[in-house]
This record gives structure tokens, sequence and C-alpha cells, in this order.
């Protein structure tokens, strides 16, 4: 029993409260989004600022420059969901992304993938063509994200079932947590998402 009490004290003393607030911010993120709530947008923006030093911490270069564009959209998103294409008295509506543009976005995130992937394969990057792969297609699904497109949780799901993966690998096991509900979360959002959609339908 003393034994059992002195790892957990020691893993404690290890936790690095970087990685803590990240779990944090990025699961009150997500759950503000769900909801359609304008909280999403500060909150994401507090897990950026926190995953700056841990992505340049372990090396991972993809998921440090992701986040500079996640803090671009962060506050784009932010202004168009108060601003946007919208009458001042309605919310911005969930709709739905061409096809044809879907498939643009599809094949643009593979090829930004490889092309990265290359890119950084050459330096001392980590595991660079599956950290180019959640950089390239969380740049994707933030933009459909801050247009209100619903199908901005297709790719987010690809993202966290990838991400889950590499944190794990890396050993930074809070993200690693964080990217496992966000799992779950993705599908939940889905589902939420369609409901306003066919909610906004038949009004």
């Amino acid at each position: 029993m003393h034994e059992i009490l002195e790892q957990t004290v020691q893993y404690l003393t290890n936790i690095n409260p970087y990685e803590a607030a990240g779990l944090i911010f990025g699961l009150l993120a997500v759950v503000f989004l769900i909801r359609e709530n304008i909280w999403t947008w500060p909150a994401g923006i507090a897990y950026v600022l926190v995953s700056f030093v841990i992505f340049w911490q372990e090396k991972l270069y993809a998921d440090f420059a992701l986040h500079v564009f996640f803090l671009a959209l962060n506050i784009y998103g932010w202004w168009y969901w108060v601003h946007g294409d919208k009458d001042k008295e309605e919310e911005v509506p969930v709709t739905n992304t061409p096809a044809s543009l879907l498939l643009l976005f599809i094949v643009a995130s593979f090829a930004g993938t490889f092309l990265i992937g290359y890119l950084l394969s050459r330096t001392d990057a980590s595991l660079p063509y599956w950290d180019s792969a959640t950089t390239v297609f969380s740049i994707t699904a933030m933009w459909l994200t801050a247009r209100k497109k619903i199908e901005n949780w297709y790719f987010w799901f690809f993202v966290d079932v990838v991400a889950t993966g590499v944190y794990f690998y890396k050993d930074i096991y809070f993200y690693a947590i964080l990217y496992l509900i966000y799992i779950g979360l993705a599908i939940s959002g889905y589902l939420a998402w369609k409901k306003t959609m066919n909610n906004q339908a038949g009004s």
C-alpha cells in the first residue's frame, strides 16, 4: 500500500502542468463547440497557447505550426460567429459543404500531408508524416468549423484517431487521453449539429 501511494505521489509530481491545462481547455473548447456556444473560441485560444509549449518541447514541429494557424482561425471563427454572413438577430446556421468542394478539401489535405511530411522527414522532426496528417487535416477541419459546416466533424474524427496514437507513442499522455475523448465528442458533435440542421429545415 505504501509503495502504491509513493508511486502515485511520484506520478502526480511529474505531471506536466502545460499538458494538464491543455487537457482542460481542449475539452472545454469541444464541449462548447458541440453546443454551438461562442465560448468555444476563447477556450480554443487558451488551448493553443498552452500547446505551443508542448509541441516545441516534443519536436512536433508540424503540430507547432498547426497551432499558429489554429490561433488565427480561432480568432476568425470567433469573429465570424458574431459578425459573419447572417442577420444580426439570428445565429450563423449549420450548413453542408458542396460535394465538389468537399472532395477538393480531401485531396488537398492528403497532398499537403505528403508534401509537409516529406519536408519534415529531412529534419529532426518526430513522426513527420503522421504529425503532418494531423496538422493538415486539422487546418481543413478548423476552417470548416469556423464556417459552421457540418463536415468539420468528419475531419476531426480522422484527426482525433491519428493524434491519439501519435501522442501515446510520444508519451504525451494527457493529450493522448484528450484526443481519445475527442473521438467520442466528434461523433456526439456531428449528431448534435445534424439535429440543429433538421430543426433549421423544419422551421
